[in-house]
This record gives structure tokens, sequence and C-alpha cells, in this order.
């Protein structure tokens, strides 16, 4: 079987919402407590180009999106990154092989700048990051609240080796 990456579509839309659901289980991926509740909802402010799933065969294995952080025209090449794993396929690089793709497609794109928030207890994903060029930009303290206590995210930025370097 082969491991393949794709852009995103409606159909994969159960799948992604389940790696989702997943991830907000565990309650150090995101702030959010439930996933959106449709394709269009989820993908509404992302990049098309930018969001990608990983899958073998029919079964998606792992998600990424890139949404913009702004509309205003100078922040048009920095995008907030959010990469998600099936809780079956982690430890096994898919990871690593989704956010290589997502920066290449995003440089492919015009962004300069990608961005990263990450609770600091997800280690795992610190490293995803770190490992692929980002570096450690700040402690986002007391940022937001998840199931009513107030947390922190680290803050991670890569800057393009190619996209806005002149």
């Amino acid at each position: 079987m082969t491991i393949s990456i794709r852009k995103v579509t409606n159909e994969d839309w159960e799948q992604v919402k389940f790696i989702y659901e997943a991830g907000i289980a565990t309650r150090i991926a995101t702030f959010e407590t439930q996933a959106p509740s449709t394709f269009e909802h989820w993908i509404s402010n992302a990049n098309l180009e930018c969001s990608l799933v990983v899958h073998e065969e029919s079964t998606i294995l792992g998600w990424c999106k890139l949404t913009p952080v702004s509309l205003r025209k100078v922040y048009s090449g920095v995008g907030e990154i959010s990469i998600y794993i099936h809780p079956n396929a982690k430890g096994k690089g898919i990871g690593n092989l989704l956010l290589q793709t997502l920066i290449n497609k995003s440089e492919e794109q015009g962004f300069w700048t990608l961005e990263a928030k990450i609770f600091l207890e997800n280690e795992a994903s610190i490293h995803l990051h770190k490992k692929n060029g980002f570096k450690v930009v700040g402690i986002r303290e007391k940022i937001g609240k998840r199931d009513g206590v107030w947390r922190d995210n680290i803050f991670l930025e890569r800057r393009s080796k190619v996209v806005g370097v002149s």
C-alpha cells in the first residue's frame, strides 16, 4: 500500500472530523471543545491549496490546513498551521511528511511565515515543528481557557528561505 498526500475534499470530512475530535479529546491539541458540524465551516477561512490529507488507500491518516492570520494585505504571506494525525498513525512519520509537504505548498502559494501555537504539554507537536525549522518566538501566557483553566501556548514560527527573502 502507498501513502499519498492530496488536497482535502468534502468527501474526506467524516474522517477529518474524527481525527480532529480525537485531538480535541486529548485536551492538549486545541482550545476547541467540538469540531465544526460541516466541512464548509471547517474549511471556510483556509487556503485550499494548503489544506491537505495524507492517506493510505481510502483511509485518512492525518490532515493539515493553513489559515491566513489576517485579511490585511500586508499579512497575506503569514499563515497559521493546524495539523492532526490519526491516533493509530502517530509515531510513523506521517506528521513529518505532511508538514514538509505543507511547507512546500505554502511557499508555492507565497507564504513567507508559518505560525504554530501549541500547548506546552504537546511535546510531540513541538518536536515535529522544531524538526521542520520552526523556532520558538515565546510563550503566550494565559492566552485562553480550556475546561475553565487558563492555558499557555508556545508560539513558534518558520520563515521561508525562498519567499519574501529580498
